[in-house]
Formats: C-alpha cells, sequence, structure tokens
C-alpha cells in the first residue's frame, strides 16, 4: 500500500529525515495547516521557550555600481550612471554612529562588484570600522567574496583570511537566490555558479567564519529548483556546521528587467514550514516580514520560523523594487507578541541580549 501523505509528515515528525520526494508531495498535496502544525511544533522541540527573536542592524550599500547586472536588480548602475556612488568614510561613519544610537549590534555593509574597489579597500574599511566602534560586521555575500579574489589576484580562502585579520564577522547568505545554474543562467548570468557560492561558504566555515543561508525564490524558478538548493546547504550543513540560519525570502517583481508576478503568501509559508522540516540541521529559520509584509511575517512565527531578522533601519536593495516596509523596535516587539510569542533581541550569534 502506498504511504499517504500524512504517513509521510508523522514519519518526518517522528524523526525519519524528509526527502527531496517528501517535500514535492507535502508541498503539492498536503494541507497548509497541518504542515504549519507540524513546522511549528518542530520549532518548540528545538527551542521550548516560546520565544521569537530580531536584530537591529544597518544595511549599509558601499557602492551601487555593479558589473554582475542581474535581472531581477533594480538597484545596480553603472559607472557612468549620474546616481552611482561609493560611499565616503565619512558618510560611512555617520551611518554607524546613527545605527549605534538606535541599538545596533550588527552591520551588514553590501554592494555591486565594483572593478575599483579591490580587498586593500574592504580591508580598510573594515580596520577603521572595528577601531571606532564594538559591532559585529556580517557583510559582503559569495559573489563579492569571489568577484573581490578575481580582481585582486587572489584565491577565496586567502581572501576570506585576510578579511577576517581586518575585521570581517561572518558572511551573509545573499547571492544565492536559487542555487540551480538553470535558474541562474536566466535571472544572473554573469553572478558565481552555485558550486561557486557554496565553495565561499565551505571555506568561510573552515576557517572559523559562520555565515547563513538565503534563498531568493518566487522569479523563474521552480519548486524542484527551490528543493535542490535546500539539499545542497542541508548536505553542505552535514560537513561543516556552520550556517547559522536560513533565510527565505521572495522575488519582488517591480522596476527590473525581469519582472513577472509575485507569490502568494501561502505558498511562501507552505514553503517555510517544509523547510524547518527538511533543513534538520539548521536551528534557525528566519521569517521575511520585509517582502512579505508585517503580517505574514507574524504569522511565519507559527509556521516553523523562530526568528524575524532585522527592523531595517536602512535597507536599499529590496527598495529600489518598489516595495519599502520599515518597523520600529517596538514595532517588532508588538508583532512578536501579537503571535503569541515572547520577543527577544539577539546578536549575529542568536545570543539573547534582552527578553520583552
Amino acid at each position: 500500500m502506498p504511504i499517504t501523505i500524512r504517513q509521510r509528515l508523522k514519519e518526518i515528525m517522528n524523526g525519519r529525515r524528509m526527502s527531496d520526494e517528501d517535500f514535492l508531495l507535502l508541498y503539492e498535496q498536503g494541507e497548509l495547516l497541518e504542515i504549519g502544525q507540524a513546522a511549528n511544533r518542530k520549532r518548540e522541540e528545538i527551542f521550548g521557550n516560546n520565544q521569537a527573536t530580531f536584530v537591529i542592524d544597518r544595511n549599509i550599500n558601499y557602492s551601487n555600481i555593479c558589473s554582475c547586472k542581474c535581472r531581477f536588480c533594480a538597484f545596480f548602475r553603472n559607472k557612468e550612471d549620474a546616481d552611482a556612488y561609493v560611499i565616503s568614510p565619512e558618510s560611512l561613519f555617520d551611518k554607524i554612529d546613527e545605527a549605534m544610537e538606535l541599538g545596533a549590534t550588527q552591520l551588514m555593509i553590501q554592494g555591486g562588484l565594483n572593478e575599483d574597489l579591490d580587498i586593500k579597500y574592504f580591508e580598510e574599511m573594515f580596520s577603521s570600522i572595528k577601531a571606532r566602534y564594538d559591532i559585529c560586521i556580517h557583510s559582503l555575500t559569495a559573489p563579492e567574496i569571489a568577484f573581490i579574489a578575481r580582481i585582486s589576484g587572489l584565491n577565496i580562502r586567502e581572501t576570506l583570511m585576510r578579511l577576517k585579520a581586518a575585521g570581517l564577522d561572518s558572511l551573509p547568505g545573499g547571492g544565492a537566490e536559487v542555487l540551480h545554474d538553470d535558474v541562474r543562467r536566466e535571472i544572473s548570468p554573469n553572478k558565481i555558479s552555485s558550486s561557486q557560492w557554496l565553495e565561499v561558504m565551505k571555506i568561510a566555515h573552515e576557517i572559523g567564519m559562520e555565515t547563513t543561508a538565503t534563498m531568493m525564490m518566487g522569479s523563474v524558478d521552480q519548486l524542484k529548483h527551490r528543493v535542490a538548493h535546500l539539499r545542497l546547504i542541508r548536505d553542505l550543513q552535514d560537513e561543516t556546521g556552520g550556517f547559522r540560519a536560513f533565510i527565505p525570502w521572495t522575488y519582488q517583481p517591480g522596476n527590473n528587467e525581469l519582472m513577472g508576478r509575485k507569490m502568494y503568501s501561502a505558498q511562501y509559508l507552505k514553503f517555510l514550514a517544509l523547510s524547518r522540516l527538511y533543513l534538520d540541521n539548521f536551528a534557525h529559520i528566519q521569517g521575511s516580514w520585509v517582502t512579505q509584509g508585517d503580517r505574514v511575517g507574524q504569522i511565519s512565527l507559527l509556521f516553523g520560523a523562530d526568528d524575524l531578522g532585522s527592523i531595517m533601519i536602512e535597507e536599499n536593495v529590496v527598495r529600489s523594487a518598489g516595495l519599502e516596509y520599515k518597523m520600529k523596535k517596538e514595532e517588532m516587539i508588538e508583532l512578536i507578541r501579537g503571535a503569541g510569542r515572547i520577543p527577544a533581541l539577539r546578536d549575529t550569534e542568536y545570543r539573547i541580549l534582552e527578553v520583552y
């Protein structure tokens, strides 16, 4: 007798590792609320304290000049464009000063692949920040690391070691989009391949630098591509244990070459919940209020998410696509409370700083 959808879910809740086939069948045929309840129970098994965390950080874009020109991106500019820029040290420090006043513990510094900025630029930036501030530098995506290595005549390990010595603490998971080269060839043909993204993350883990893993879903990708992405990061996590969190968010079809349609919230929530069950070696799963809106972000806390990320003091890439959500610390606290959870402020390493 063939195994039923409900039996599959029960076996997974009892400890059987979810297969790709399980994920596909549960996504296509499973009940949304039943899957959500299972994911929420799994979260409770891992944490058991009913807390939901968030972080205060600042996104700082050091340059919008980018040679990659991804089709989904509305942020990049050519060097000759009137609004192209490279941030000045004065502007950088002003932004950090403001972030520190608002209680930030983390900087997420990212930008375009600018051929004029080699590793010395980033070494000077990071070391100057560390000389002035007690703050975590959670910055530079895998494509940026690979690009900096190439234009600086270095390999990935040398690049990461030098940046770490200058003050880089950890890597965000950006630039992953969907880790399937059929998708990447269509939406970001000039960006690094899936295997190169994984290589950067693996080497970072090997030198003691933890990272996060992300997914931008809903552009041209299909479910099979997303599941392949999950399998790749789960396999690497089995090997290194260096991922702190998985952060899926949805493509925003505005002001870019790719356009398309926005992913439905129910699809996002079902995928998020199944990711909690599939990624059995990831502690933290982050809900995306930035791309889904605050109410769906709140609901994500009932679908396996234990964290809502940042209040986003500054964010320019998603905003460039025509979507802008802002949130104050007090609003985040109330949003979490509204989901029946206990709000807790964390740092980059998910250490609890304050419970509200």
